[in-house]
């Protein structure tokens, strides 16, 4: 395959490691529906993802069945588990689905890691990438611990705003990392104090101004 791929990662471009160059004739583009599992927990990784279009969601489940949203892959990102996984041939520790039709690019573990011992332009690109992943999961992590829900509900609710949001509880509950429960039982006080109106999959906002005031904007 030719490698007009590479456009959508500019960093990789001006990469010439022979390994690398080996790597990307190795690669293969896939296309995937939406929902589709890309591993579970416990599974080993065989191949370097790298998203072209459409975004992949990784996300961690608890024993009960609580999910929680980690992250997301998006057009010209990869993904930072499966690199971890590849440089310290550990299992995967959380799951990954698409969230939209994806379009991906997949190179086979071997080249991949060889292609990170060449070249060290190939290791820069991929640890500049990790330690912007790892500083956003270290925020979701501070707001889990110590954020009110009602709080970070409320900033949920605005930057998905203004118009009626068509979700689920339950796709609010995994993006804030909490139980469905404790999301319906907030919506249900937010509409009380008439600051959303709620319907079946669908939730409109009522008074913006007072979700500001709480949510601190």
């Amino acid at each position: 395959m030719n490698n007009d791929w590479l456009e959508h990662f500019p960093g990789l471009h001006k990469i010439k490691s022979a390994a690398w160059q080996q790597a990307c004739t190795q690669a293969k583009v896939v296309e995937l529906p939406p929902e589709r599992q890309l591993f579970h927990t416990g599974d080993s990784c065989r191949r370097f993802l790298l998203v072209l279009e459409g975004s992949v969601r990784v996300q961690k489940l608890s024993d009960s069945g609580r999910e929680i949203l980690l992250y997301r892959v998006e057009s010209g990102q990869s993904c930072i588990l499966t690199t971890a996984c590849l440089l310290g041939n550990k299992p995967y520790q959380a799951e990954a689905f698409t969230e939209t039709s994806v379009k991906a690019v997949t190179i086979p573990a071997a080249a991949f890691q060889h292609a990170m011992d060449d070249s060290a332009l190939l290791r820069e690109y991929i640890f500049s990438g990790y330690g912007q992943r790892l500083t956003e999961l270290l925020m979701l992590i501070e707001a889990i611990a110590f954020g009110r829900l009602d709080c970070r509900l409320a900033d949920y609710l605005l930057q998905h705003g203004p118009g009626p949001l068509k979700t689920t509880h339950q796709q609010i509950a995994r993006e804030l990392g909490t139980a469905r429960e404790v999301v319906s039982r907030t919506l249900k006080e937010f509409e009380h104090r008439g600051w959303v109106k709620l319907a079946r999959g669908s939730i409109e906002l009522q008074r913006i101004d007072d979700l500001k005031v709480l949510s601190g904007m």
